[in-house]
């Protein structure tokens, strides 16, 4: 009986410790499966030259948090899911609010705080009125009119001081807006494929993080 209860007792040793061992193997090659994923993701975007901004949106969490599992799962997300949707799957976009969507040039420069620039908002900040231009067979345009160029390292344009406008030296039309009725953006990134790699990783993983 006694040597009975030391092999029981020596039997759930051992379980013990190949429990802990399979806790501690799936949760690292989990941990090293989405790491890695959200790593290959963030690269596709910084590849496709869509900037760090956009690739910092993917992020990387393991459950159950904070302790170790044999059941550990990894869940990879991004929180721009509209924008990478459609570089994921290819989108065609149309303006919400009219026929025409306004591309903005250059020239137009930014809203506040960065903020992308609209029609409304650049005649809200200049206080004037674009122009709009239809052309035949290719894309219209707004333009703003009486603008001076800016001097200097802020660059740009701005509207015509009253001594130019009086006499039309230095004045041009600039084209702040192209319009179009629509832009189709093309497929640039494939997050199945990079998920279905680190998937197929995952036993591999497992087995290296086995302890001996």
């Amino acid at each position: 009986m006694k040597l009975a209860a030391a092999i029981t007792g020596d039997l759930r040793k051992i379980m013990a410790e190949e429990v802990k061992a399979a806790e501690d193997a799936v949760t690292a090659a989990m941990r090293q499966a989405a790491d890695g994923l959200k790593a290959d993701l963030r690269r596709q975007i910084t590849e496709a030259g869509m900037g760090q901004r956009l690739a910092n949106t993917w992020r990387a969490e393991l459950y159950p948090k904070g302790r170790k599992s044999i059941k550990a799962a990894g869940f990879v997300f991004t929180k721009a899911p509209t924008i990478i949707r459609a570089f994921d799957q290819g989108a065609v976009i149309k303006s919400r609010h009219g026929f025409w969507l306004a591309i903005p040039t250059d020239a137009a420069g930014k809203g506040a705080r960065g903020k992308p620039m609209t029609p409304g908002l650049w005649e809200q900040m200049h206080g004037g009125r674009l122009r709009f231009i239809y052309r035949r067979g290719a894309p219209s345009l707004l333009v703003a009119e009486n603008m001076r160029a800016r001097t200097g390292k802020r660059g740009g344009f701005a509207k015509g001081s009253t001594s130019a406008l009086r006499t039309g030296r230095g004045l041009a039309t600039v084209v702040m807006f192209i319009l179009v009725p629509q832009v189709s953006l093309r497929k640039r990134l494939d997050v199945n494929a990079a998920a279905e790699r680190w998937t197929s990783a995952l036993p591999e993983l497992i087995v290296r993080n086995w302890r001996n």
